[in-house]
């Protein structure tokens, strides 16, 4: 079946595809380009030099092109040329080719265990965006059919493996480029990269391992530390299998949460700002009379799950995986109108349905972890003190932790990179570590190519209660080819379809501050400063 999860602005933040005994996740920014402007399109259309059909005659050795062929214009793209194949071993990949090319490449990542269907209606509305504006696009599906083998199962094969690792997005880069340059005679002017969550990952692998295949890269919530991810869902799962949590329970935490923390900003607007200011513990909530169990209070062993969960995982002391910030328990709006703990389904499920940490952590020991699968393996008893040292095979091909950015940046490279304080995917710290240890790494010069965007009240690439529906991708092109810093982001938070609220995303760690005047739900009521 499929169950696909959009927040009001209509993009698709979650598509979850369950056949058999597999998940995928896809996760993308539906408003990127929203706010593309005129003045971006400054440069002469190219024009073709080659018949579309000609491009079937690149195939060889490692690259087949499968089909090619012209798409007449409709009232979401222009007339293209649609072409199709296949990377050994197994990377499908697509490239469009508008018949009025702006002169860039626009490439775009994947989500989960990824192996979509390249057809997918998210990915083709992507697509469509893009060839809207003049790009022409690429897309692939990192090595692997999910229909075929489901979640982690593909890396029993090791170059599917590497493929989903890092080489899948490189190839078809390089590939890109190539039916480019035969298409119109012409290399790209710019490439760029766009993805959320597996997607974020891509793109900082591009930046550490390959600084020469993108001009600039949206980073997107980024599952950067892969095996530390798992690692936690690992800490998360196995607390609340010792002390289960009803779903209807998620209420009671979000507002103990929210009225200990909404204000300590400054102002009491229904958001968190920076869950870390936040002076939340579980004693707060309401404990269980005698310890007995109850629909609105809380047992000591609940407490001390939700402790484990807030409180990371450590190895001889020092952080392994950090404690997951406050937030994303409250609840919002959902694709059927029904309003949703940002815990489901990732933390907790719907009776008879497996949350998907539980999915995504168990195909990871099984298949992933140590470097050959062993499909009985119980991913519950993965100790960290015993076992962590066997990750690191894994983690030097799945991880994207190395600070050291200095070849992207010498070559003019920028990223714009976001996350929500309120994911409840991936833990918001990561998004920051990393940032910070880039800073440490590259010094304050960090800020003249990199900037990270926390979004207060978002969920998982998007949703949530905060202003999660914005454009990080035109900011992006300006800064790349006007040399515009962006100095913030407008970001929306919608109710039926309509604005409700305007706030400025700010690059970290700088945060939305409140001039003292104006209506809260207006972005000119704010500027951006540190805290």
């Amino acid at each position: 079946m499929s169950l696909i999860w959009r927040h009001s602005s209509g993009c698709i933040v979650t598509a979850l595809w369950v056949a058999l005994s597999g998940a995928t996740v896809v996760a993308q920014n539906g408003s990127q380009f929203k706010d593309w402007k005129a003045s971006l399109l400054d440069a002469k259309p190219i024009e073709p030099h080659a018949s579309c059909a000609s491009l079937l005659a690149l195939s060889g050795f490692e690259l087949s092109v499968t089909t090619a062929s012209i798409v007449p214009a409709s009232a979401e793209a222009p007339e293209f040329c649609r072409v199709s194949g296949q990377i050994q071993p197994e990377i499908r990949f697509e490239v469009n080719l508008p018949s009025a090319w702006n002169g860039r490449l626009y490439m775009f990542g994947n989500g989960g265990y990824a192996g979509e269907p390249l057809d997918a209606p998210g990915r083709i509305a992507t697509t469509r965006r893009a060839l809207a504006r003049g790009f022409a696009t690429a897309q692939m599906n990192t090595g692997h059919d999910a229909a075929v083998e489901p979640l982690g199962t593909f890396a029993a094969s090791p170059q599917k493996f590497l493929d989903y690792g890092y080489r899948g997005v490189h190839v078809t880069a390089l590939a890109a480029r190539r039916i480019l340059q035969a298409f119109y005679d012409a290399p790209p002017r710019h490439a760029y990269f766009d993805g959320c969550s597996t997607g974020g990952r891509q793109g900082l692998v591009s930046a550490q391992r390959f600084p020469d295949d993108f001009d600039g890269i949206v980073v997107g919530a980024p599952v950067l530390d892969f095996a530390g991810t798992m690692i936690g869902y690992v800490n998360n799962q196995r607390a609340l299998s010792a002390a289960p949590i009803t779903a209807e329970k998620l209420k009671g935490i979000a507002d103990t949460v929210y009225g200990k923390c909404d204000a300590s900003d400054g102002l009491r607007d229904g958001l968190i700002d920076d869950p870390r200011r936040c002076a939340f513990k579980t004693s707060d909530l309401p404990r269980c009379p005698d310890d007995a169990d109850g629909p609105s209070c809380f047992t000591s062993a609940q407490m001390h799950a939700l402790d484990l969960i807030y409180g990371g995982v450590k190895r001889n002391g020092a952080e392994i995986v950090p404690g997951w910030p406050v937030g994303a328990e409250i609840a919002a709006p959902s694709p059927n109108g029904s309003v949703v703990s940002g815990w489901l389904p990732w933390f907790l499920a719907a009776p008879n349905a497996r949350p998907i940490e539980v999915l995504f952590g168990e195909t990871f020991f099984k298949y992933l972890a140590f470097g050959r699968p062993n499909p009985n393996y119980d991913w519950t008893t993965f100790s960290v003190d015993a076992d962590f040292d066997k990750l690191q095979g894994t983690r030097l091909t799945l991880d994207a932790t190395n600070p050291d950015l200095s070849r992207f940046k010498a070559r003019g490279g920028k990223i714009v990179s976001y996350f929500g304080w309120a994911d409840p995917a991936l833990n918001p710290m990561m998004g920051v570590n990393y940032y910070e240890s880039v800073l440490r790494q590259m010094g304050p010069s960090t800020s003249e190519f990199y900037r990270l965007f926390m979004v207060p009240g978002m969920f998982h690439c998007g949703g949530g209660i905060g202003t999660s529906t914005f454009d990080a991708f035109t900011p992006l092109v300006e800064w790349v080819e006007k040399g515009a810093v962006p100095q913030s982001i407008v970001g929306s938070r919608l109710a039926d379809g309509k604005v409700v609220r305007t706030r400025p995303l700010c690059p970290y760690p700088e945060v939305a501050q409140y001039k003292g005047s104006g209506t809260i739900d207006d972005a000119a009521s704010f500027t951006c400063g540190r805290p």
